[in-house]
């Protein structure tokens, strides 16, 4: 059964509880040879999706999260509140109130980026939108694009929102188990799209010229629920793969990522369909068989952990551990401790901590080196 989210009768107190990360005893464990404190900083989250920090951190601007829900919590000064003005979202299965995206220029702006599966005829698509964080409250919300088909099938929204060099938007987008429609570029599935913060094209987008849809970036995509940007500006992202050849993809313009055409996982319960390599399609930078069910990404650029410097973390929520890894060699170190249930997202904090919420604990933790 599906459900709609309404925001017309949510309290302003969130059932989520702050734990002040200096104030909780920190749990010591071992990130590979660097000894760090694991700190539960937000405990009873409802199926957290998404955590970005607006300006000034905790103490001044707080956190934003996301629950799939459709609750967008900041947690700020000791509370934890439930922001209101946020769009009605289509829960079913990974449907619901995805990502968070916080720009650059949110000291001017005031402006917070969701994505969300919308309802709408067929079902649910996922959808991109924008409003004015005012106190609690989202103002103005509105969308900048809508898939243009909806479906009643519950997987693959993809759903991560990057902000680009030149202030471009990307926005991964999910397959919606029609596997062909990503060979389709008439169509957003299976893509990464990009437009501009008012959500018209760029005009230097790849397929503006042709009979394809004019915020296409690349495609071939099964369903991207992680996306970075390096520090080049490259974009990265990571999506999982059926049984087997979950992927991480370094995006490029306009090319064709391949599926369901080629990939290194089979058929659920067995059986390839498809070729590992296909000449006029990239393949995956790294990939993973069996499955790790990736989701979240960050590139460390912060301080406070100089030896992970351009290092890219990817949750595993199959696996429970947080994936370390060199693009120099994509060998992997695994962080797996208790805290690391099904981990969905991370965040760099602006001390340099990093911070991920676990879908299986229902928490937000910090990690920091231990004293």
């Amino acid at each position: 059964m599906s459900l709609i989210f309404s925001r017309l009768v949510t309290p302003l107190i969130a059932s989520a509880v702050f734990m002040s990360p200096t104030s909780v005893l920190a749990a010591d464990r071992m990130a590979g040879a660097t000894p760090v404190a694991v700190t539960e900083v937000v405990s009873g989250l409802d199926e957290p999706w998404a955590i970005d920090f607006l300006p000034g951190g905790l103490s001044e601007g707080g956190v934003l999260i996301s629950e799939i829900d459709g609750r967008l919590l900041r947690v700020q000064s000791g509370e934890v509140t439930v922001i209101e003005g946020t769009p009605e979202v289509w829960e079913s299965g990974q449907g619901g109130l995805l990502d968070i995206m916080i720009p650059r220029d949110f000291a001017e702006s005031g402006e917070v980026f969701l994505s969300y599966s919308k309802p709408m005829r067929g079902g649910a698509g996922t959808a991109l939108g924008v409003g004015k964080l005012e106190g609690d409250r989202l103002v103005g919300f509105h969308d900048l694009f809508v898939m243009a088909e909806g479906s009643r099938k519950g997987q693959h929204f993809g759903s991560r929102i990057v902000e680009s060099t030149d202030g471009t938007l990307f926005l991964t987008v999910g397959e919606r188990g029609d596997r062909q429609a990503a060979q389709d570029k008439t169509r957003a599935n299976g893509s990464v799209l990009r437009i501009n913060r008012n959500g018209s094209i760029p005009a230097d987008n790849p397929f503006v010229d042709d009979d394809a849809l004019p915020a296409l970036w690349s495609y071939g995509h099964r369903n991207p629920q992680g996306a970075a940007l390096d520090g080049q500006g490259q974009l990265w992202v990571n999506e999982h793969g059926p049984q087997g050849g979950d992927e991480i993809n370094l995006v490029t313009k306009g090319a064709n990522y391949g599926w369901p055409l080629t990939s290194y996982g089979e058929n659920y319960g067995g059986g390839r369909f498809a070729s590992q390599t296909l000449e006029g399609t990239e393949p995956p930078a790294h990939q993973w068989t069996p499955s790790i069910a990736p989701s979240g990404y960050a590139i460390y650029a912060g301080d406070l952990f100089p030896e992970l410097k351009g290092k890219h973390l990817i949750g595993s929520l199959k696996f429970d551990y947080i994936s370390v890894m060199d693009p120099a060699d994509w060998q992997e170190e695994q962080w797996s401790w208790p805290e690391t249930g099904r981990v969905r997202d991370f965040t760099v904090a602006p001390d340099g901590a990093i911070w991920f919420l676990s879908v299986g604990k229902g928490a937000a933790y910090r990690i920091a080196p231990r004293d």
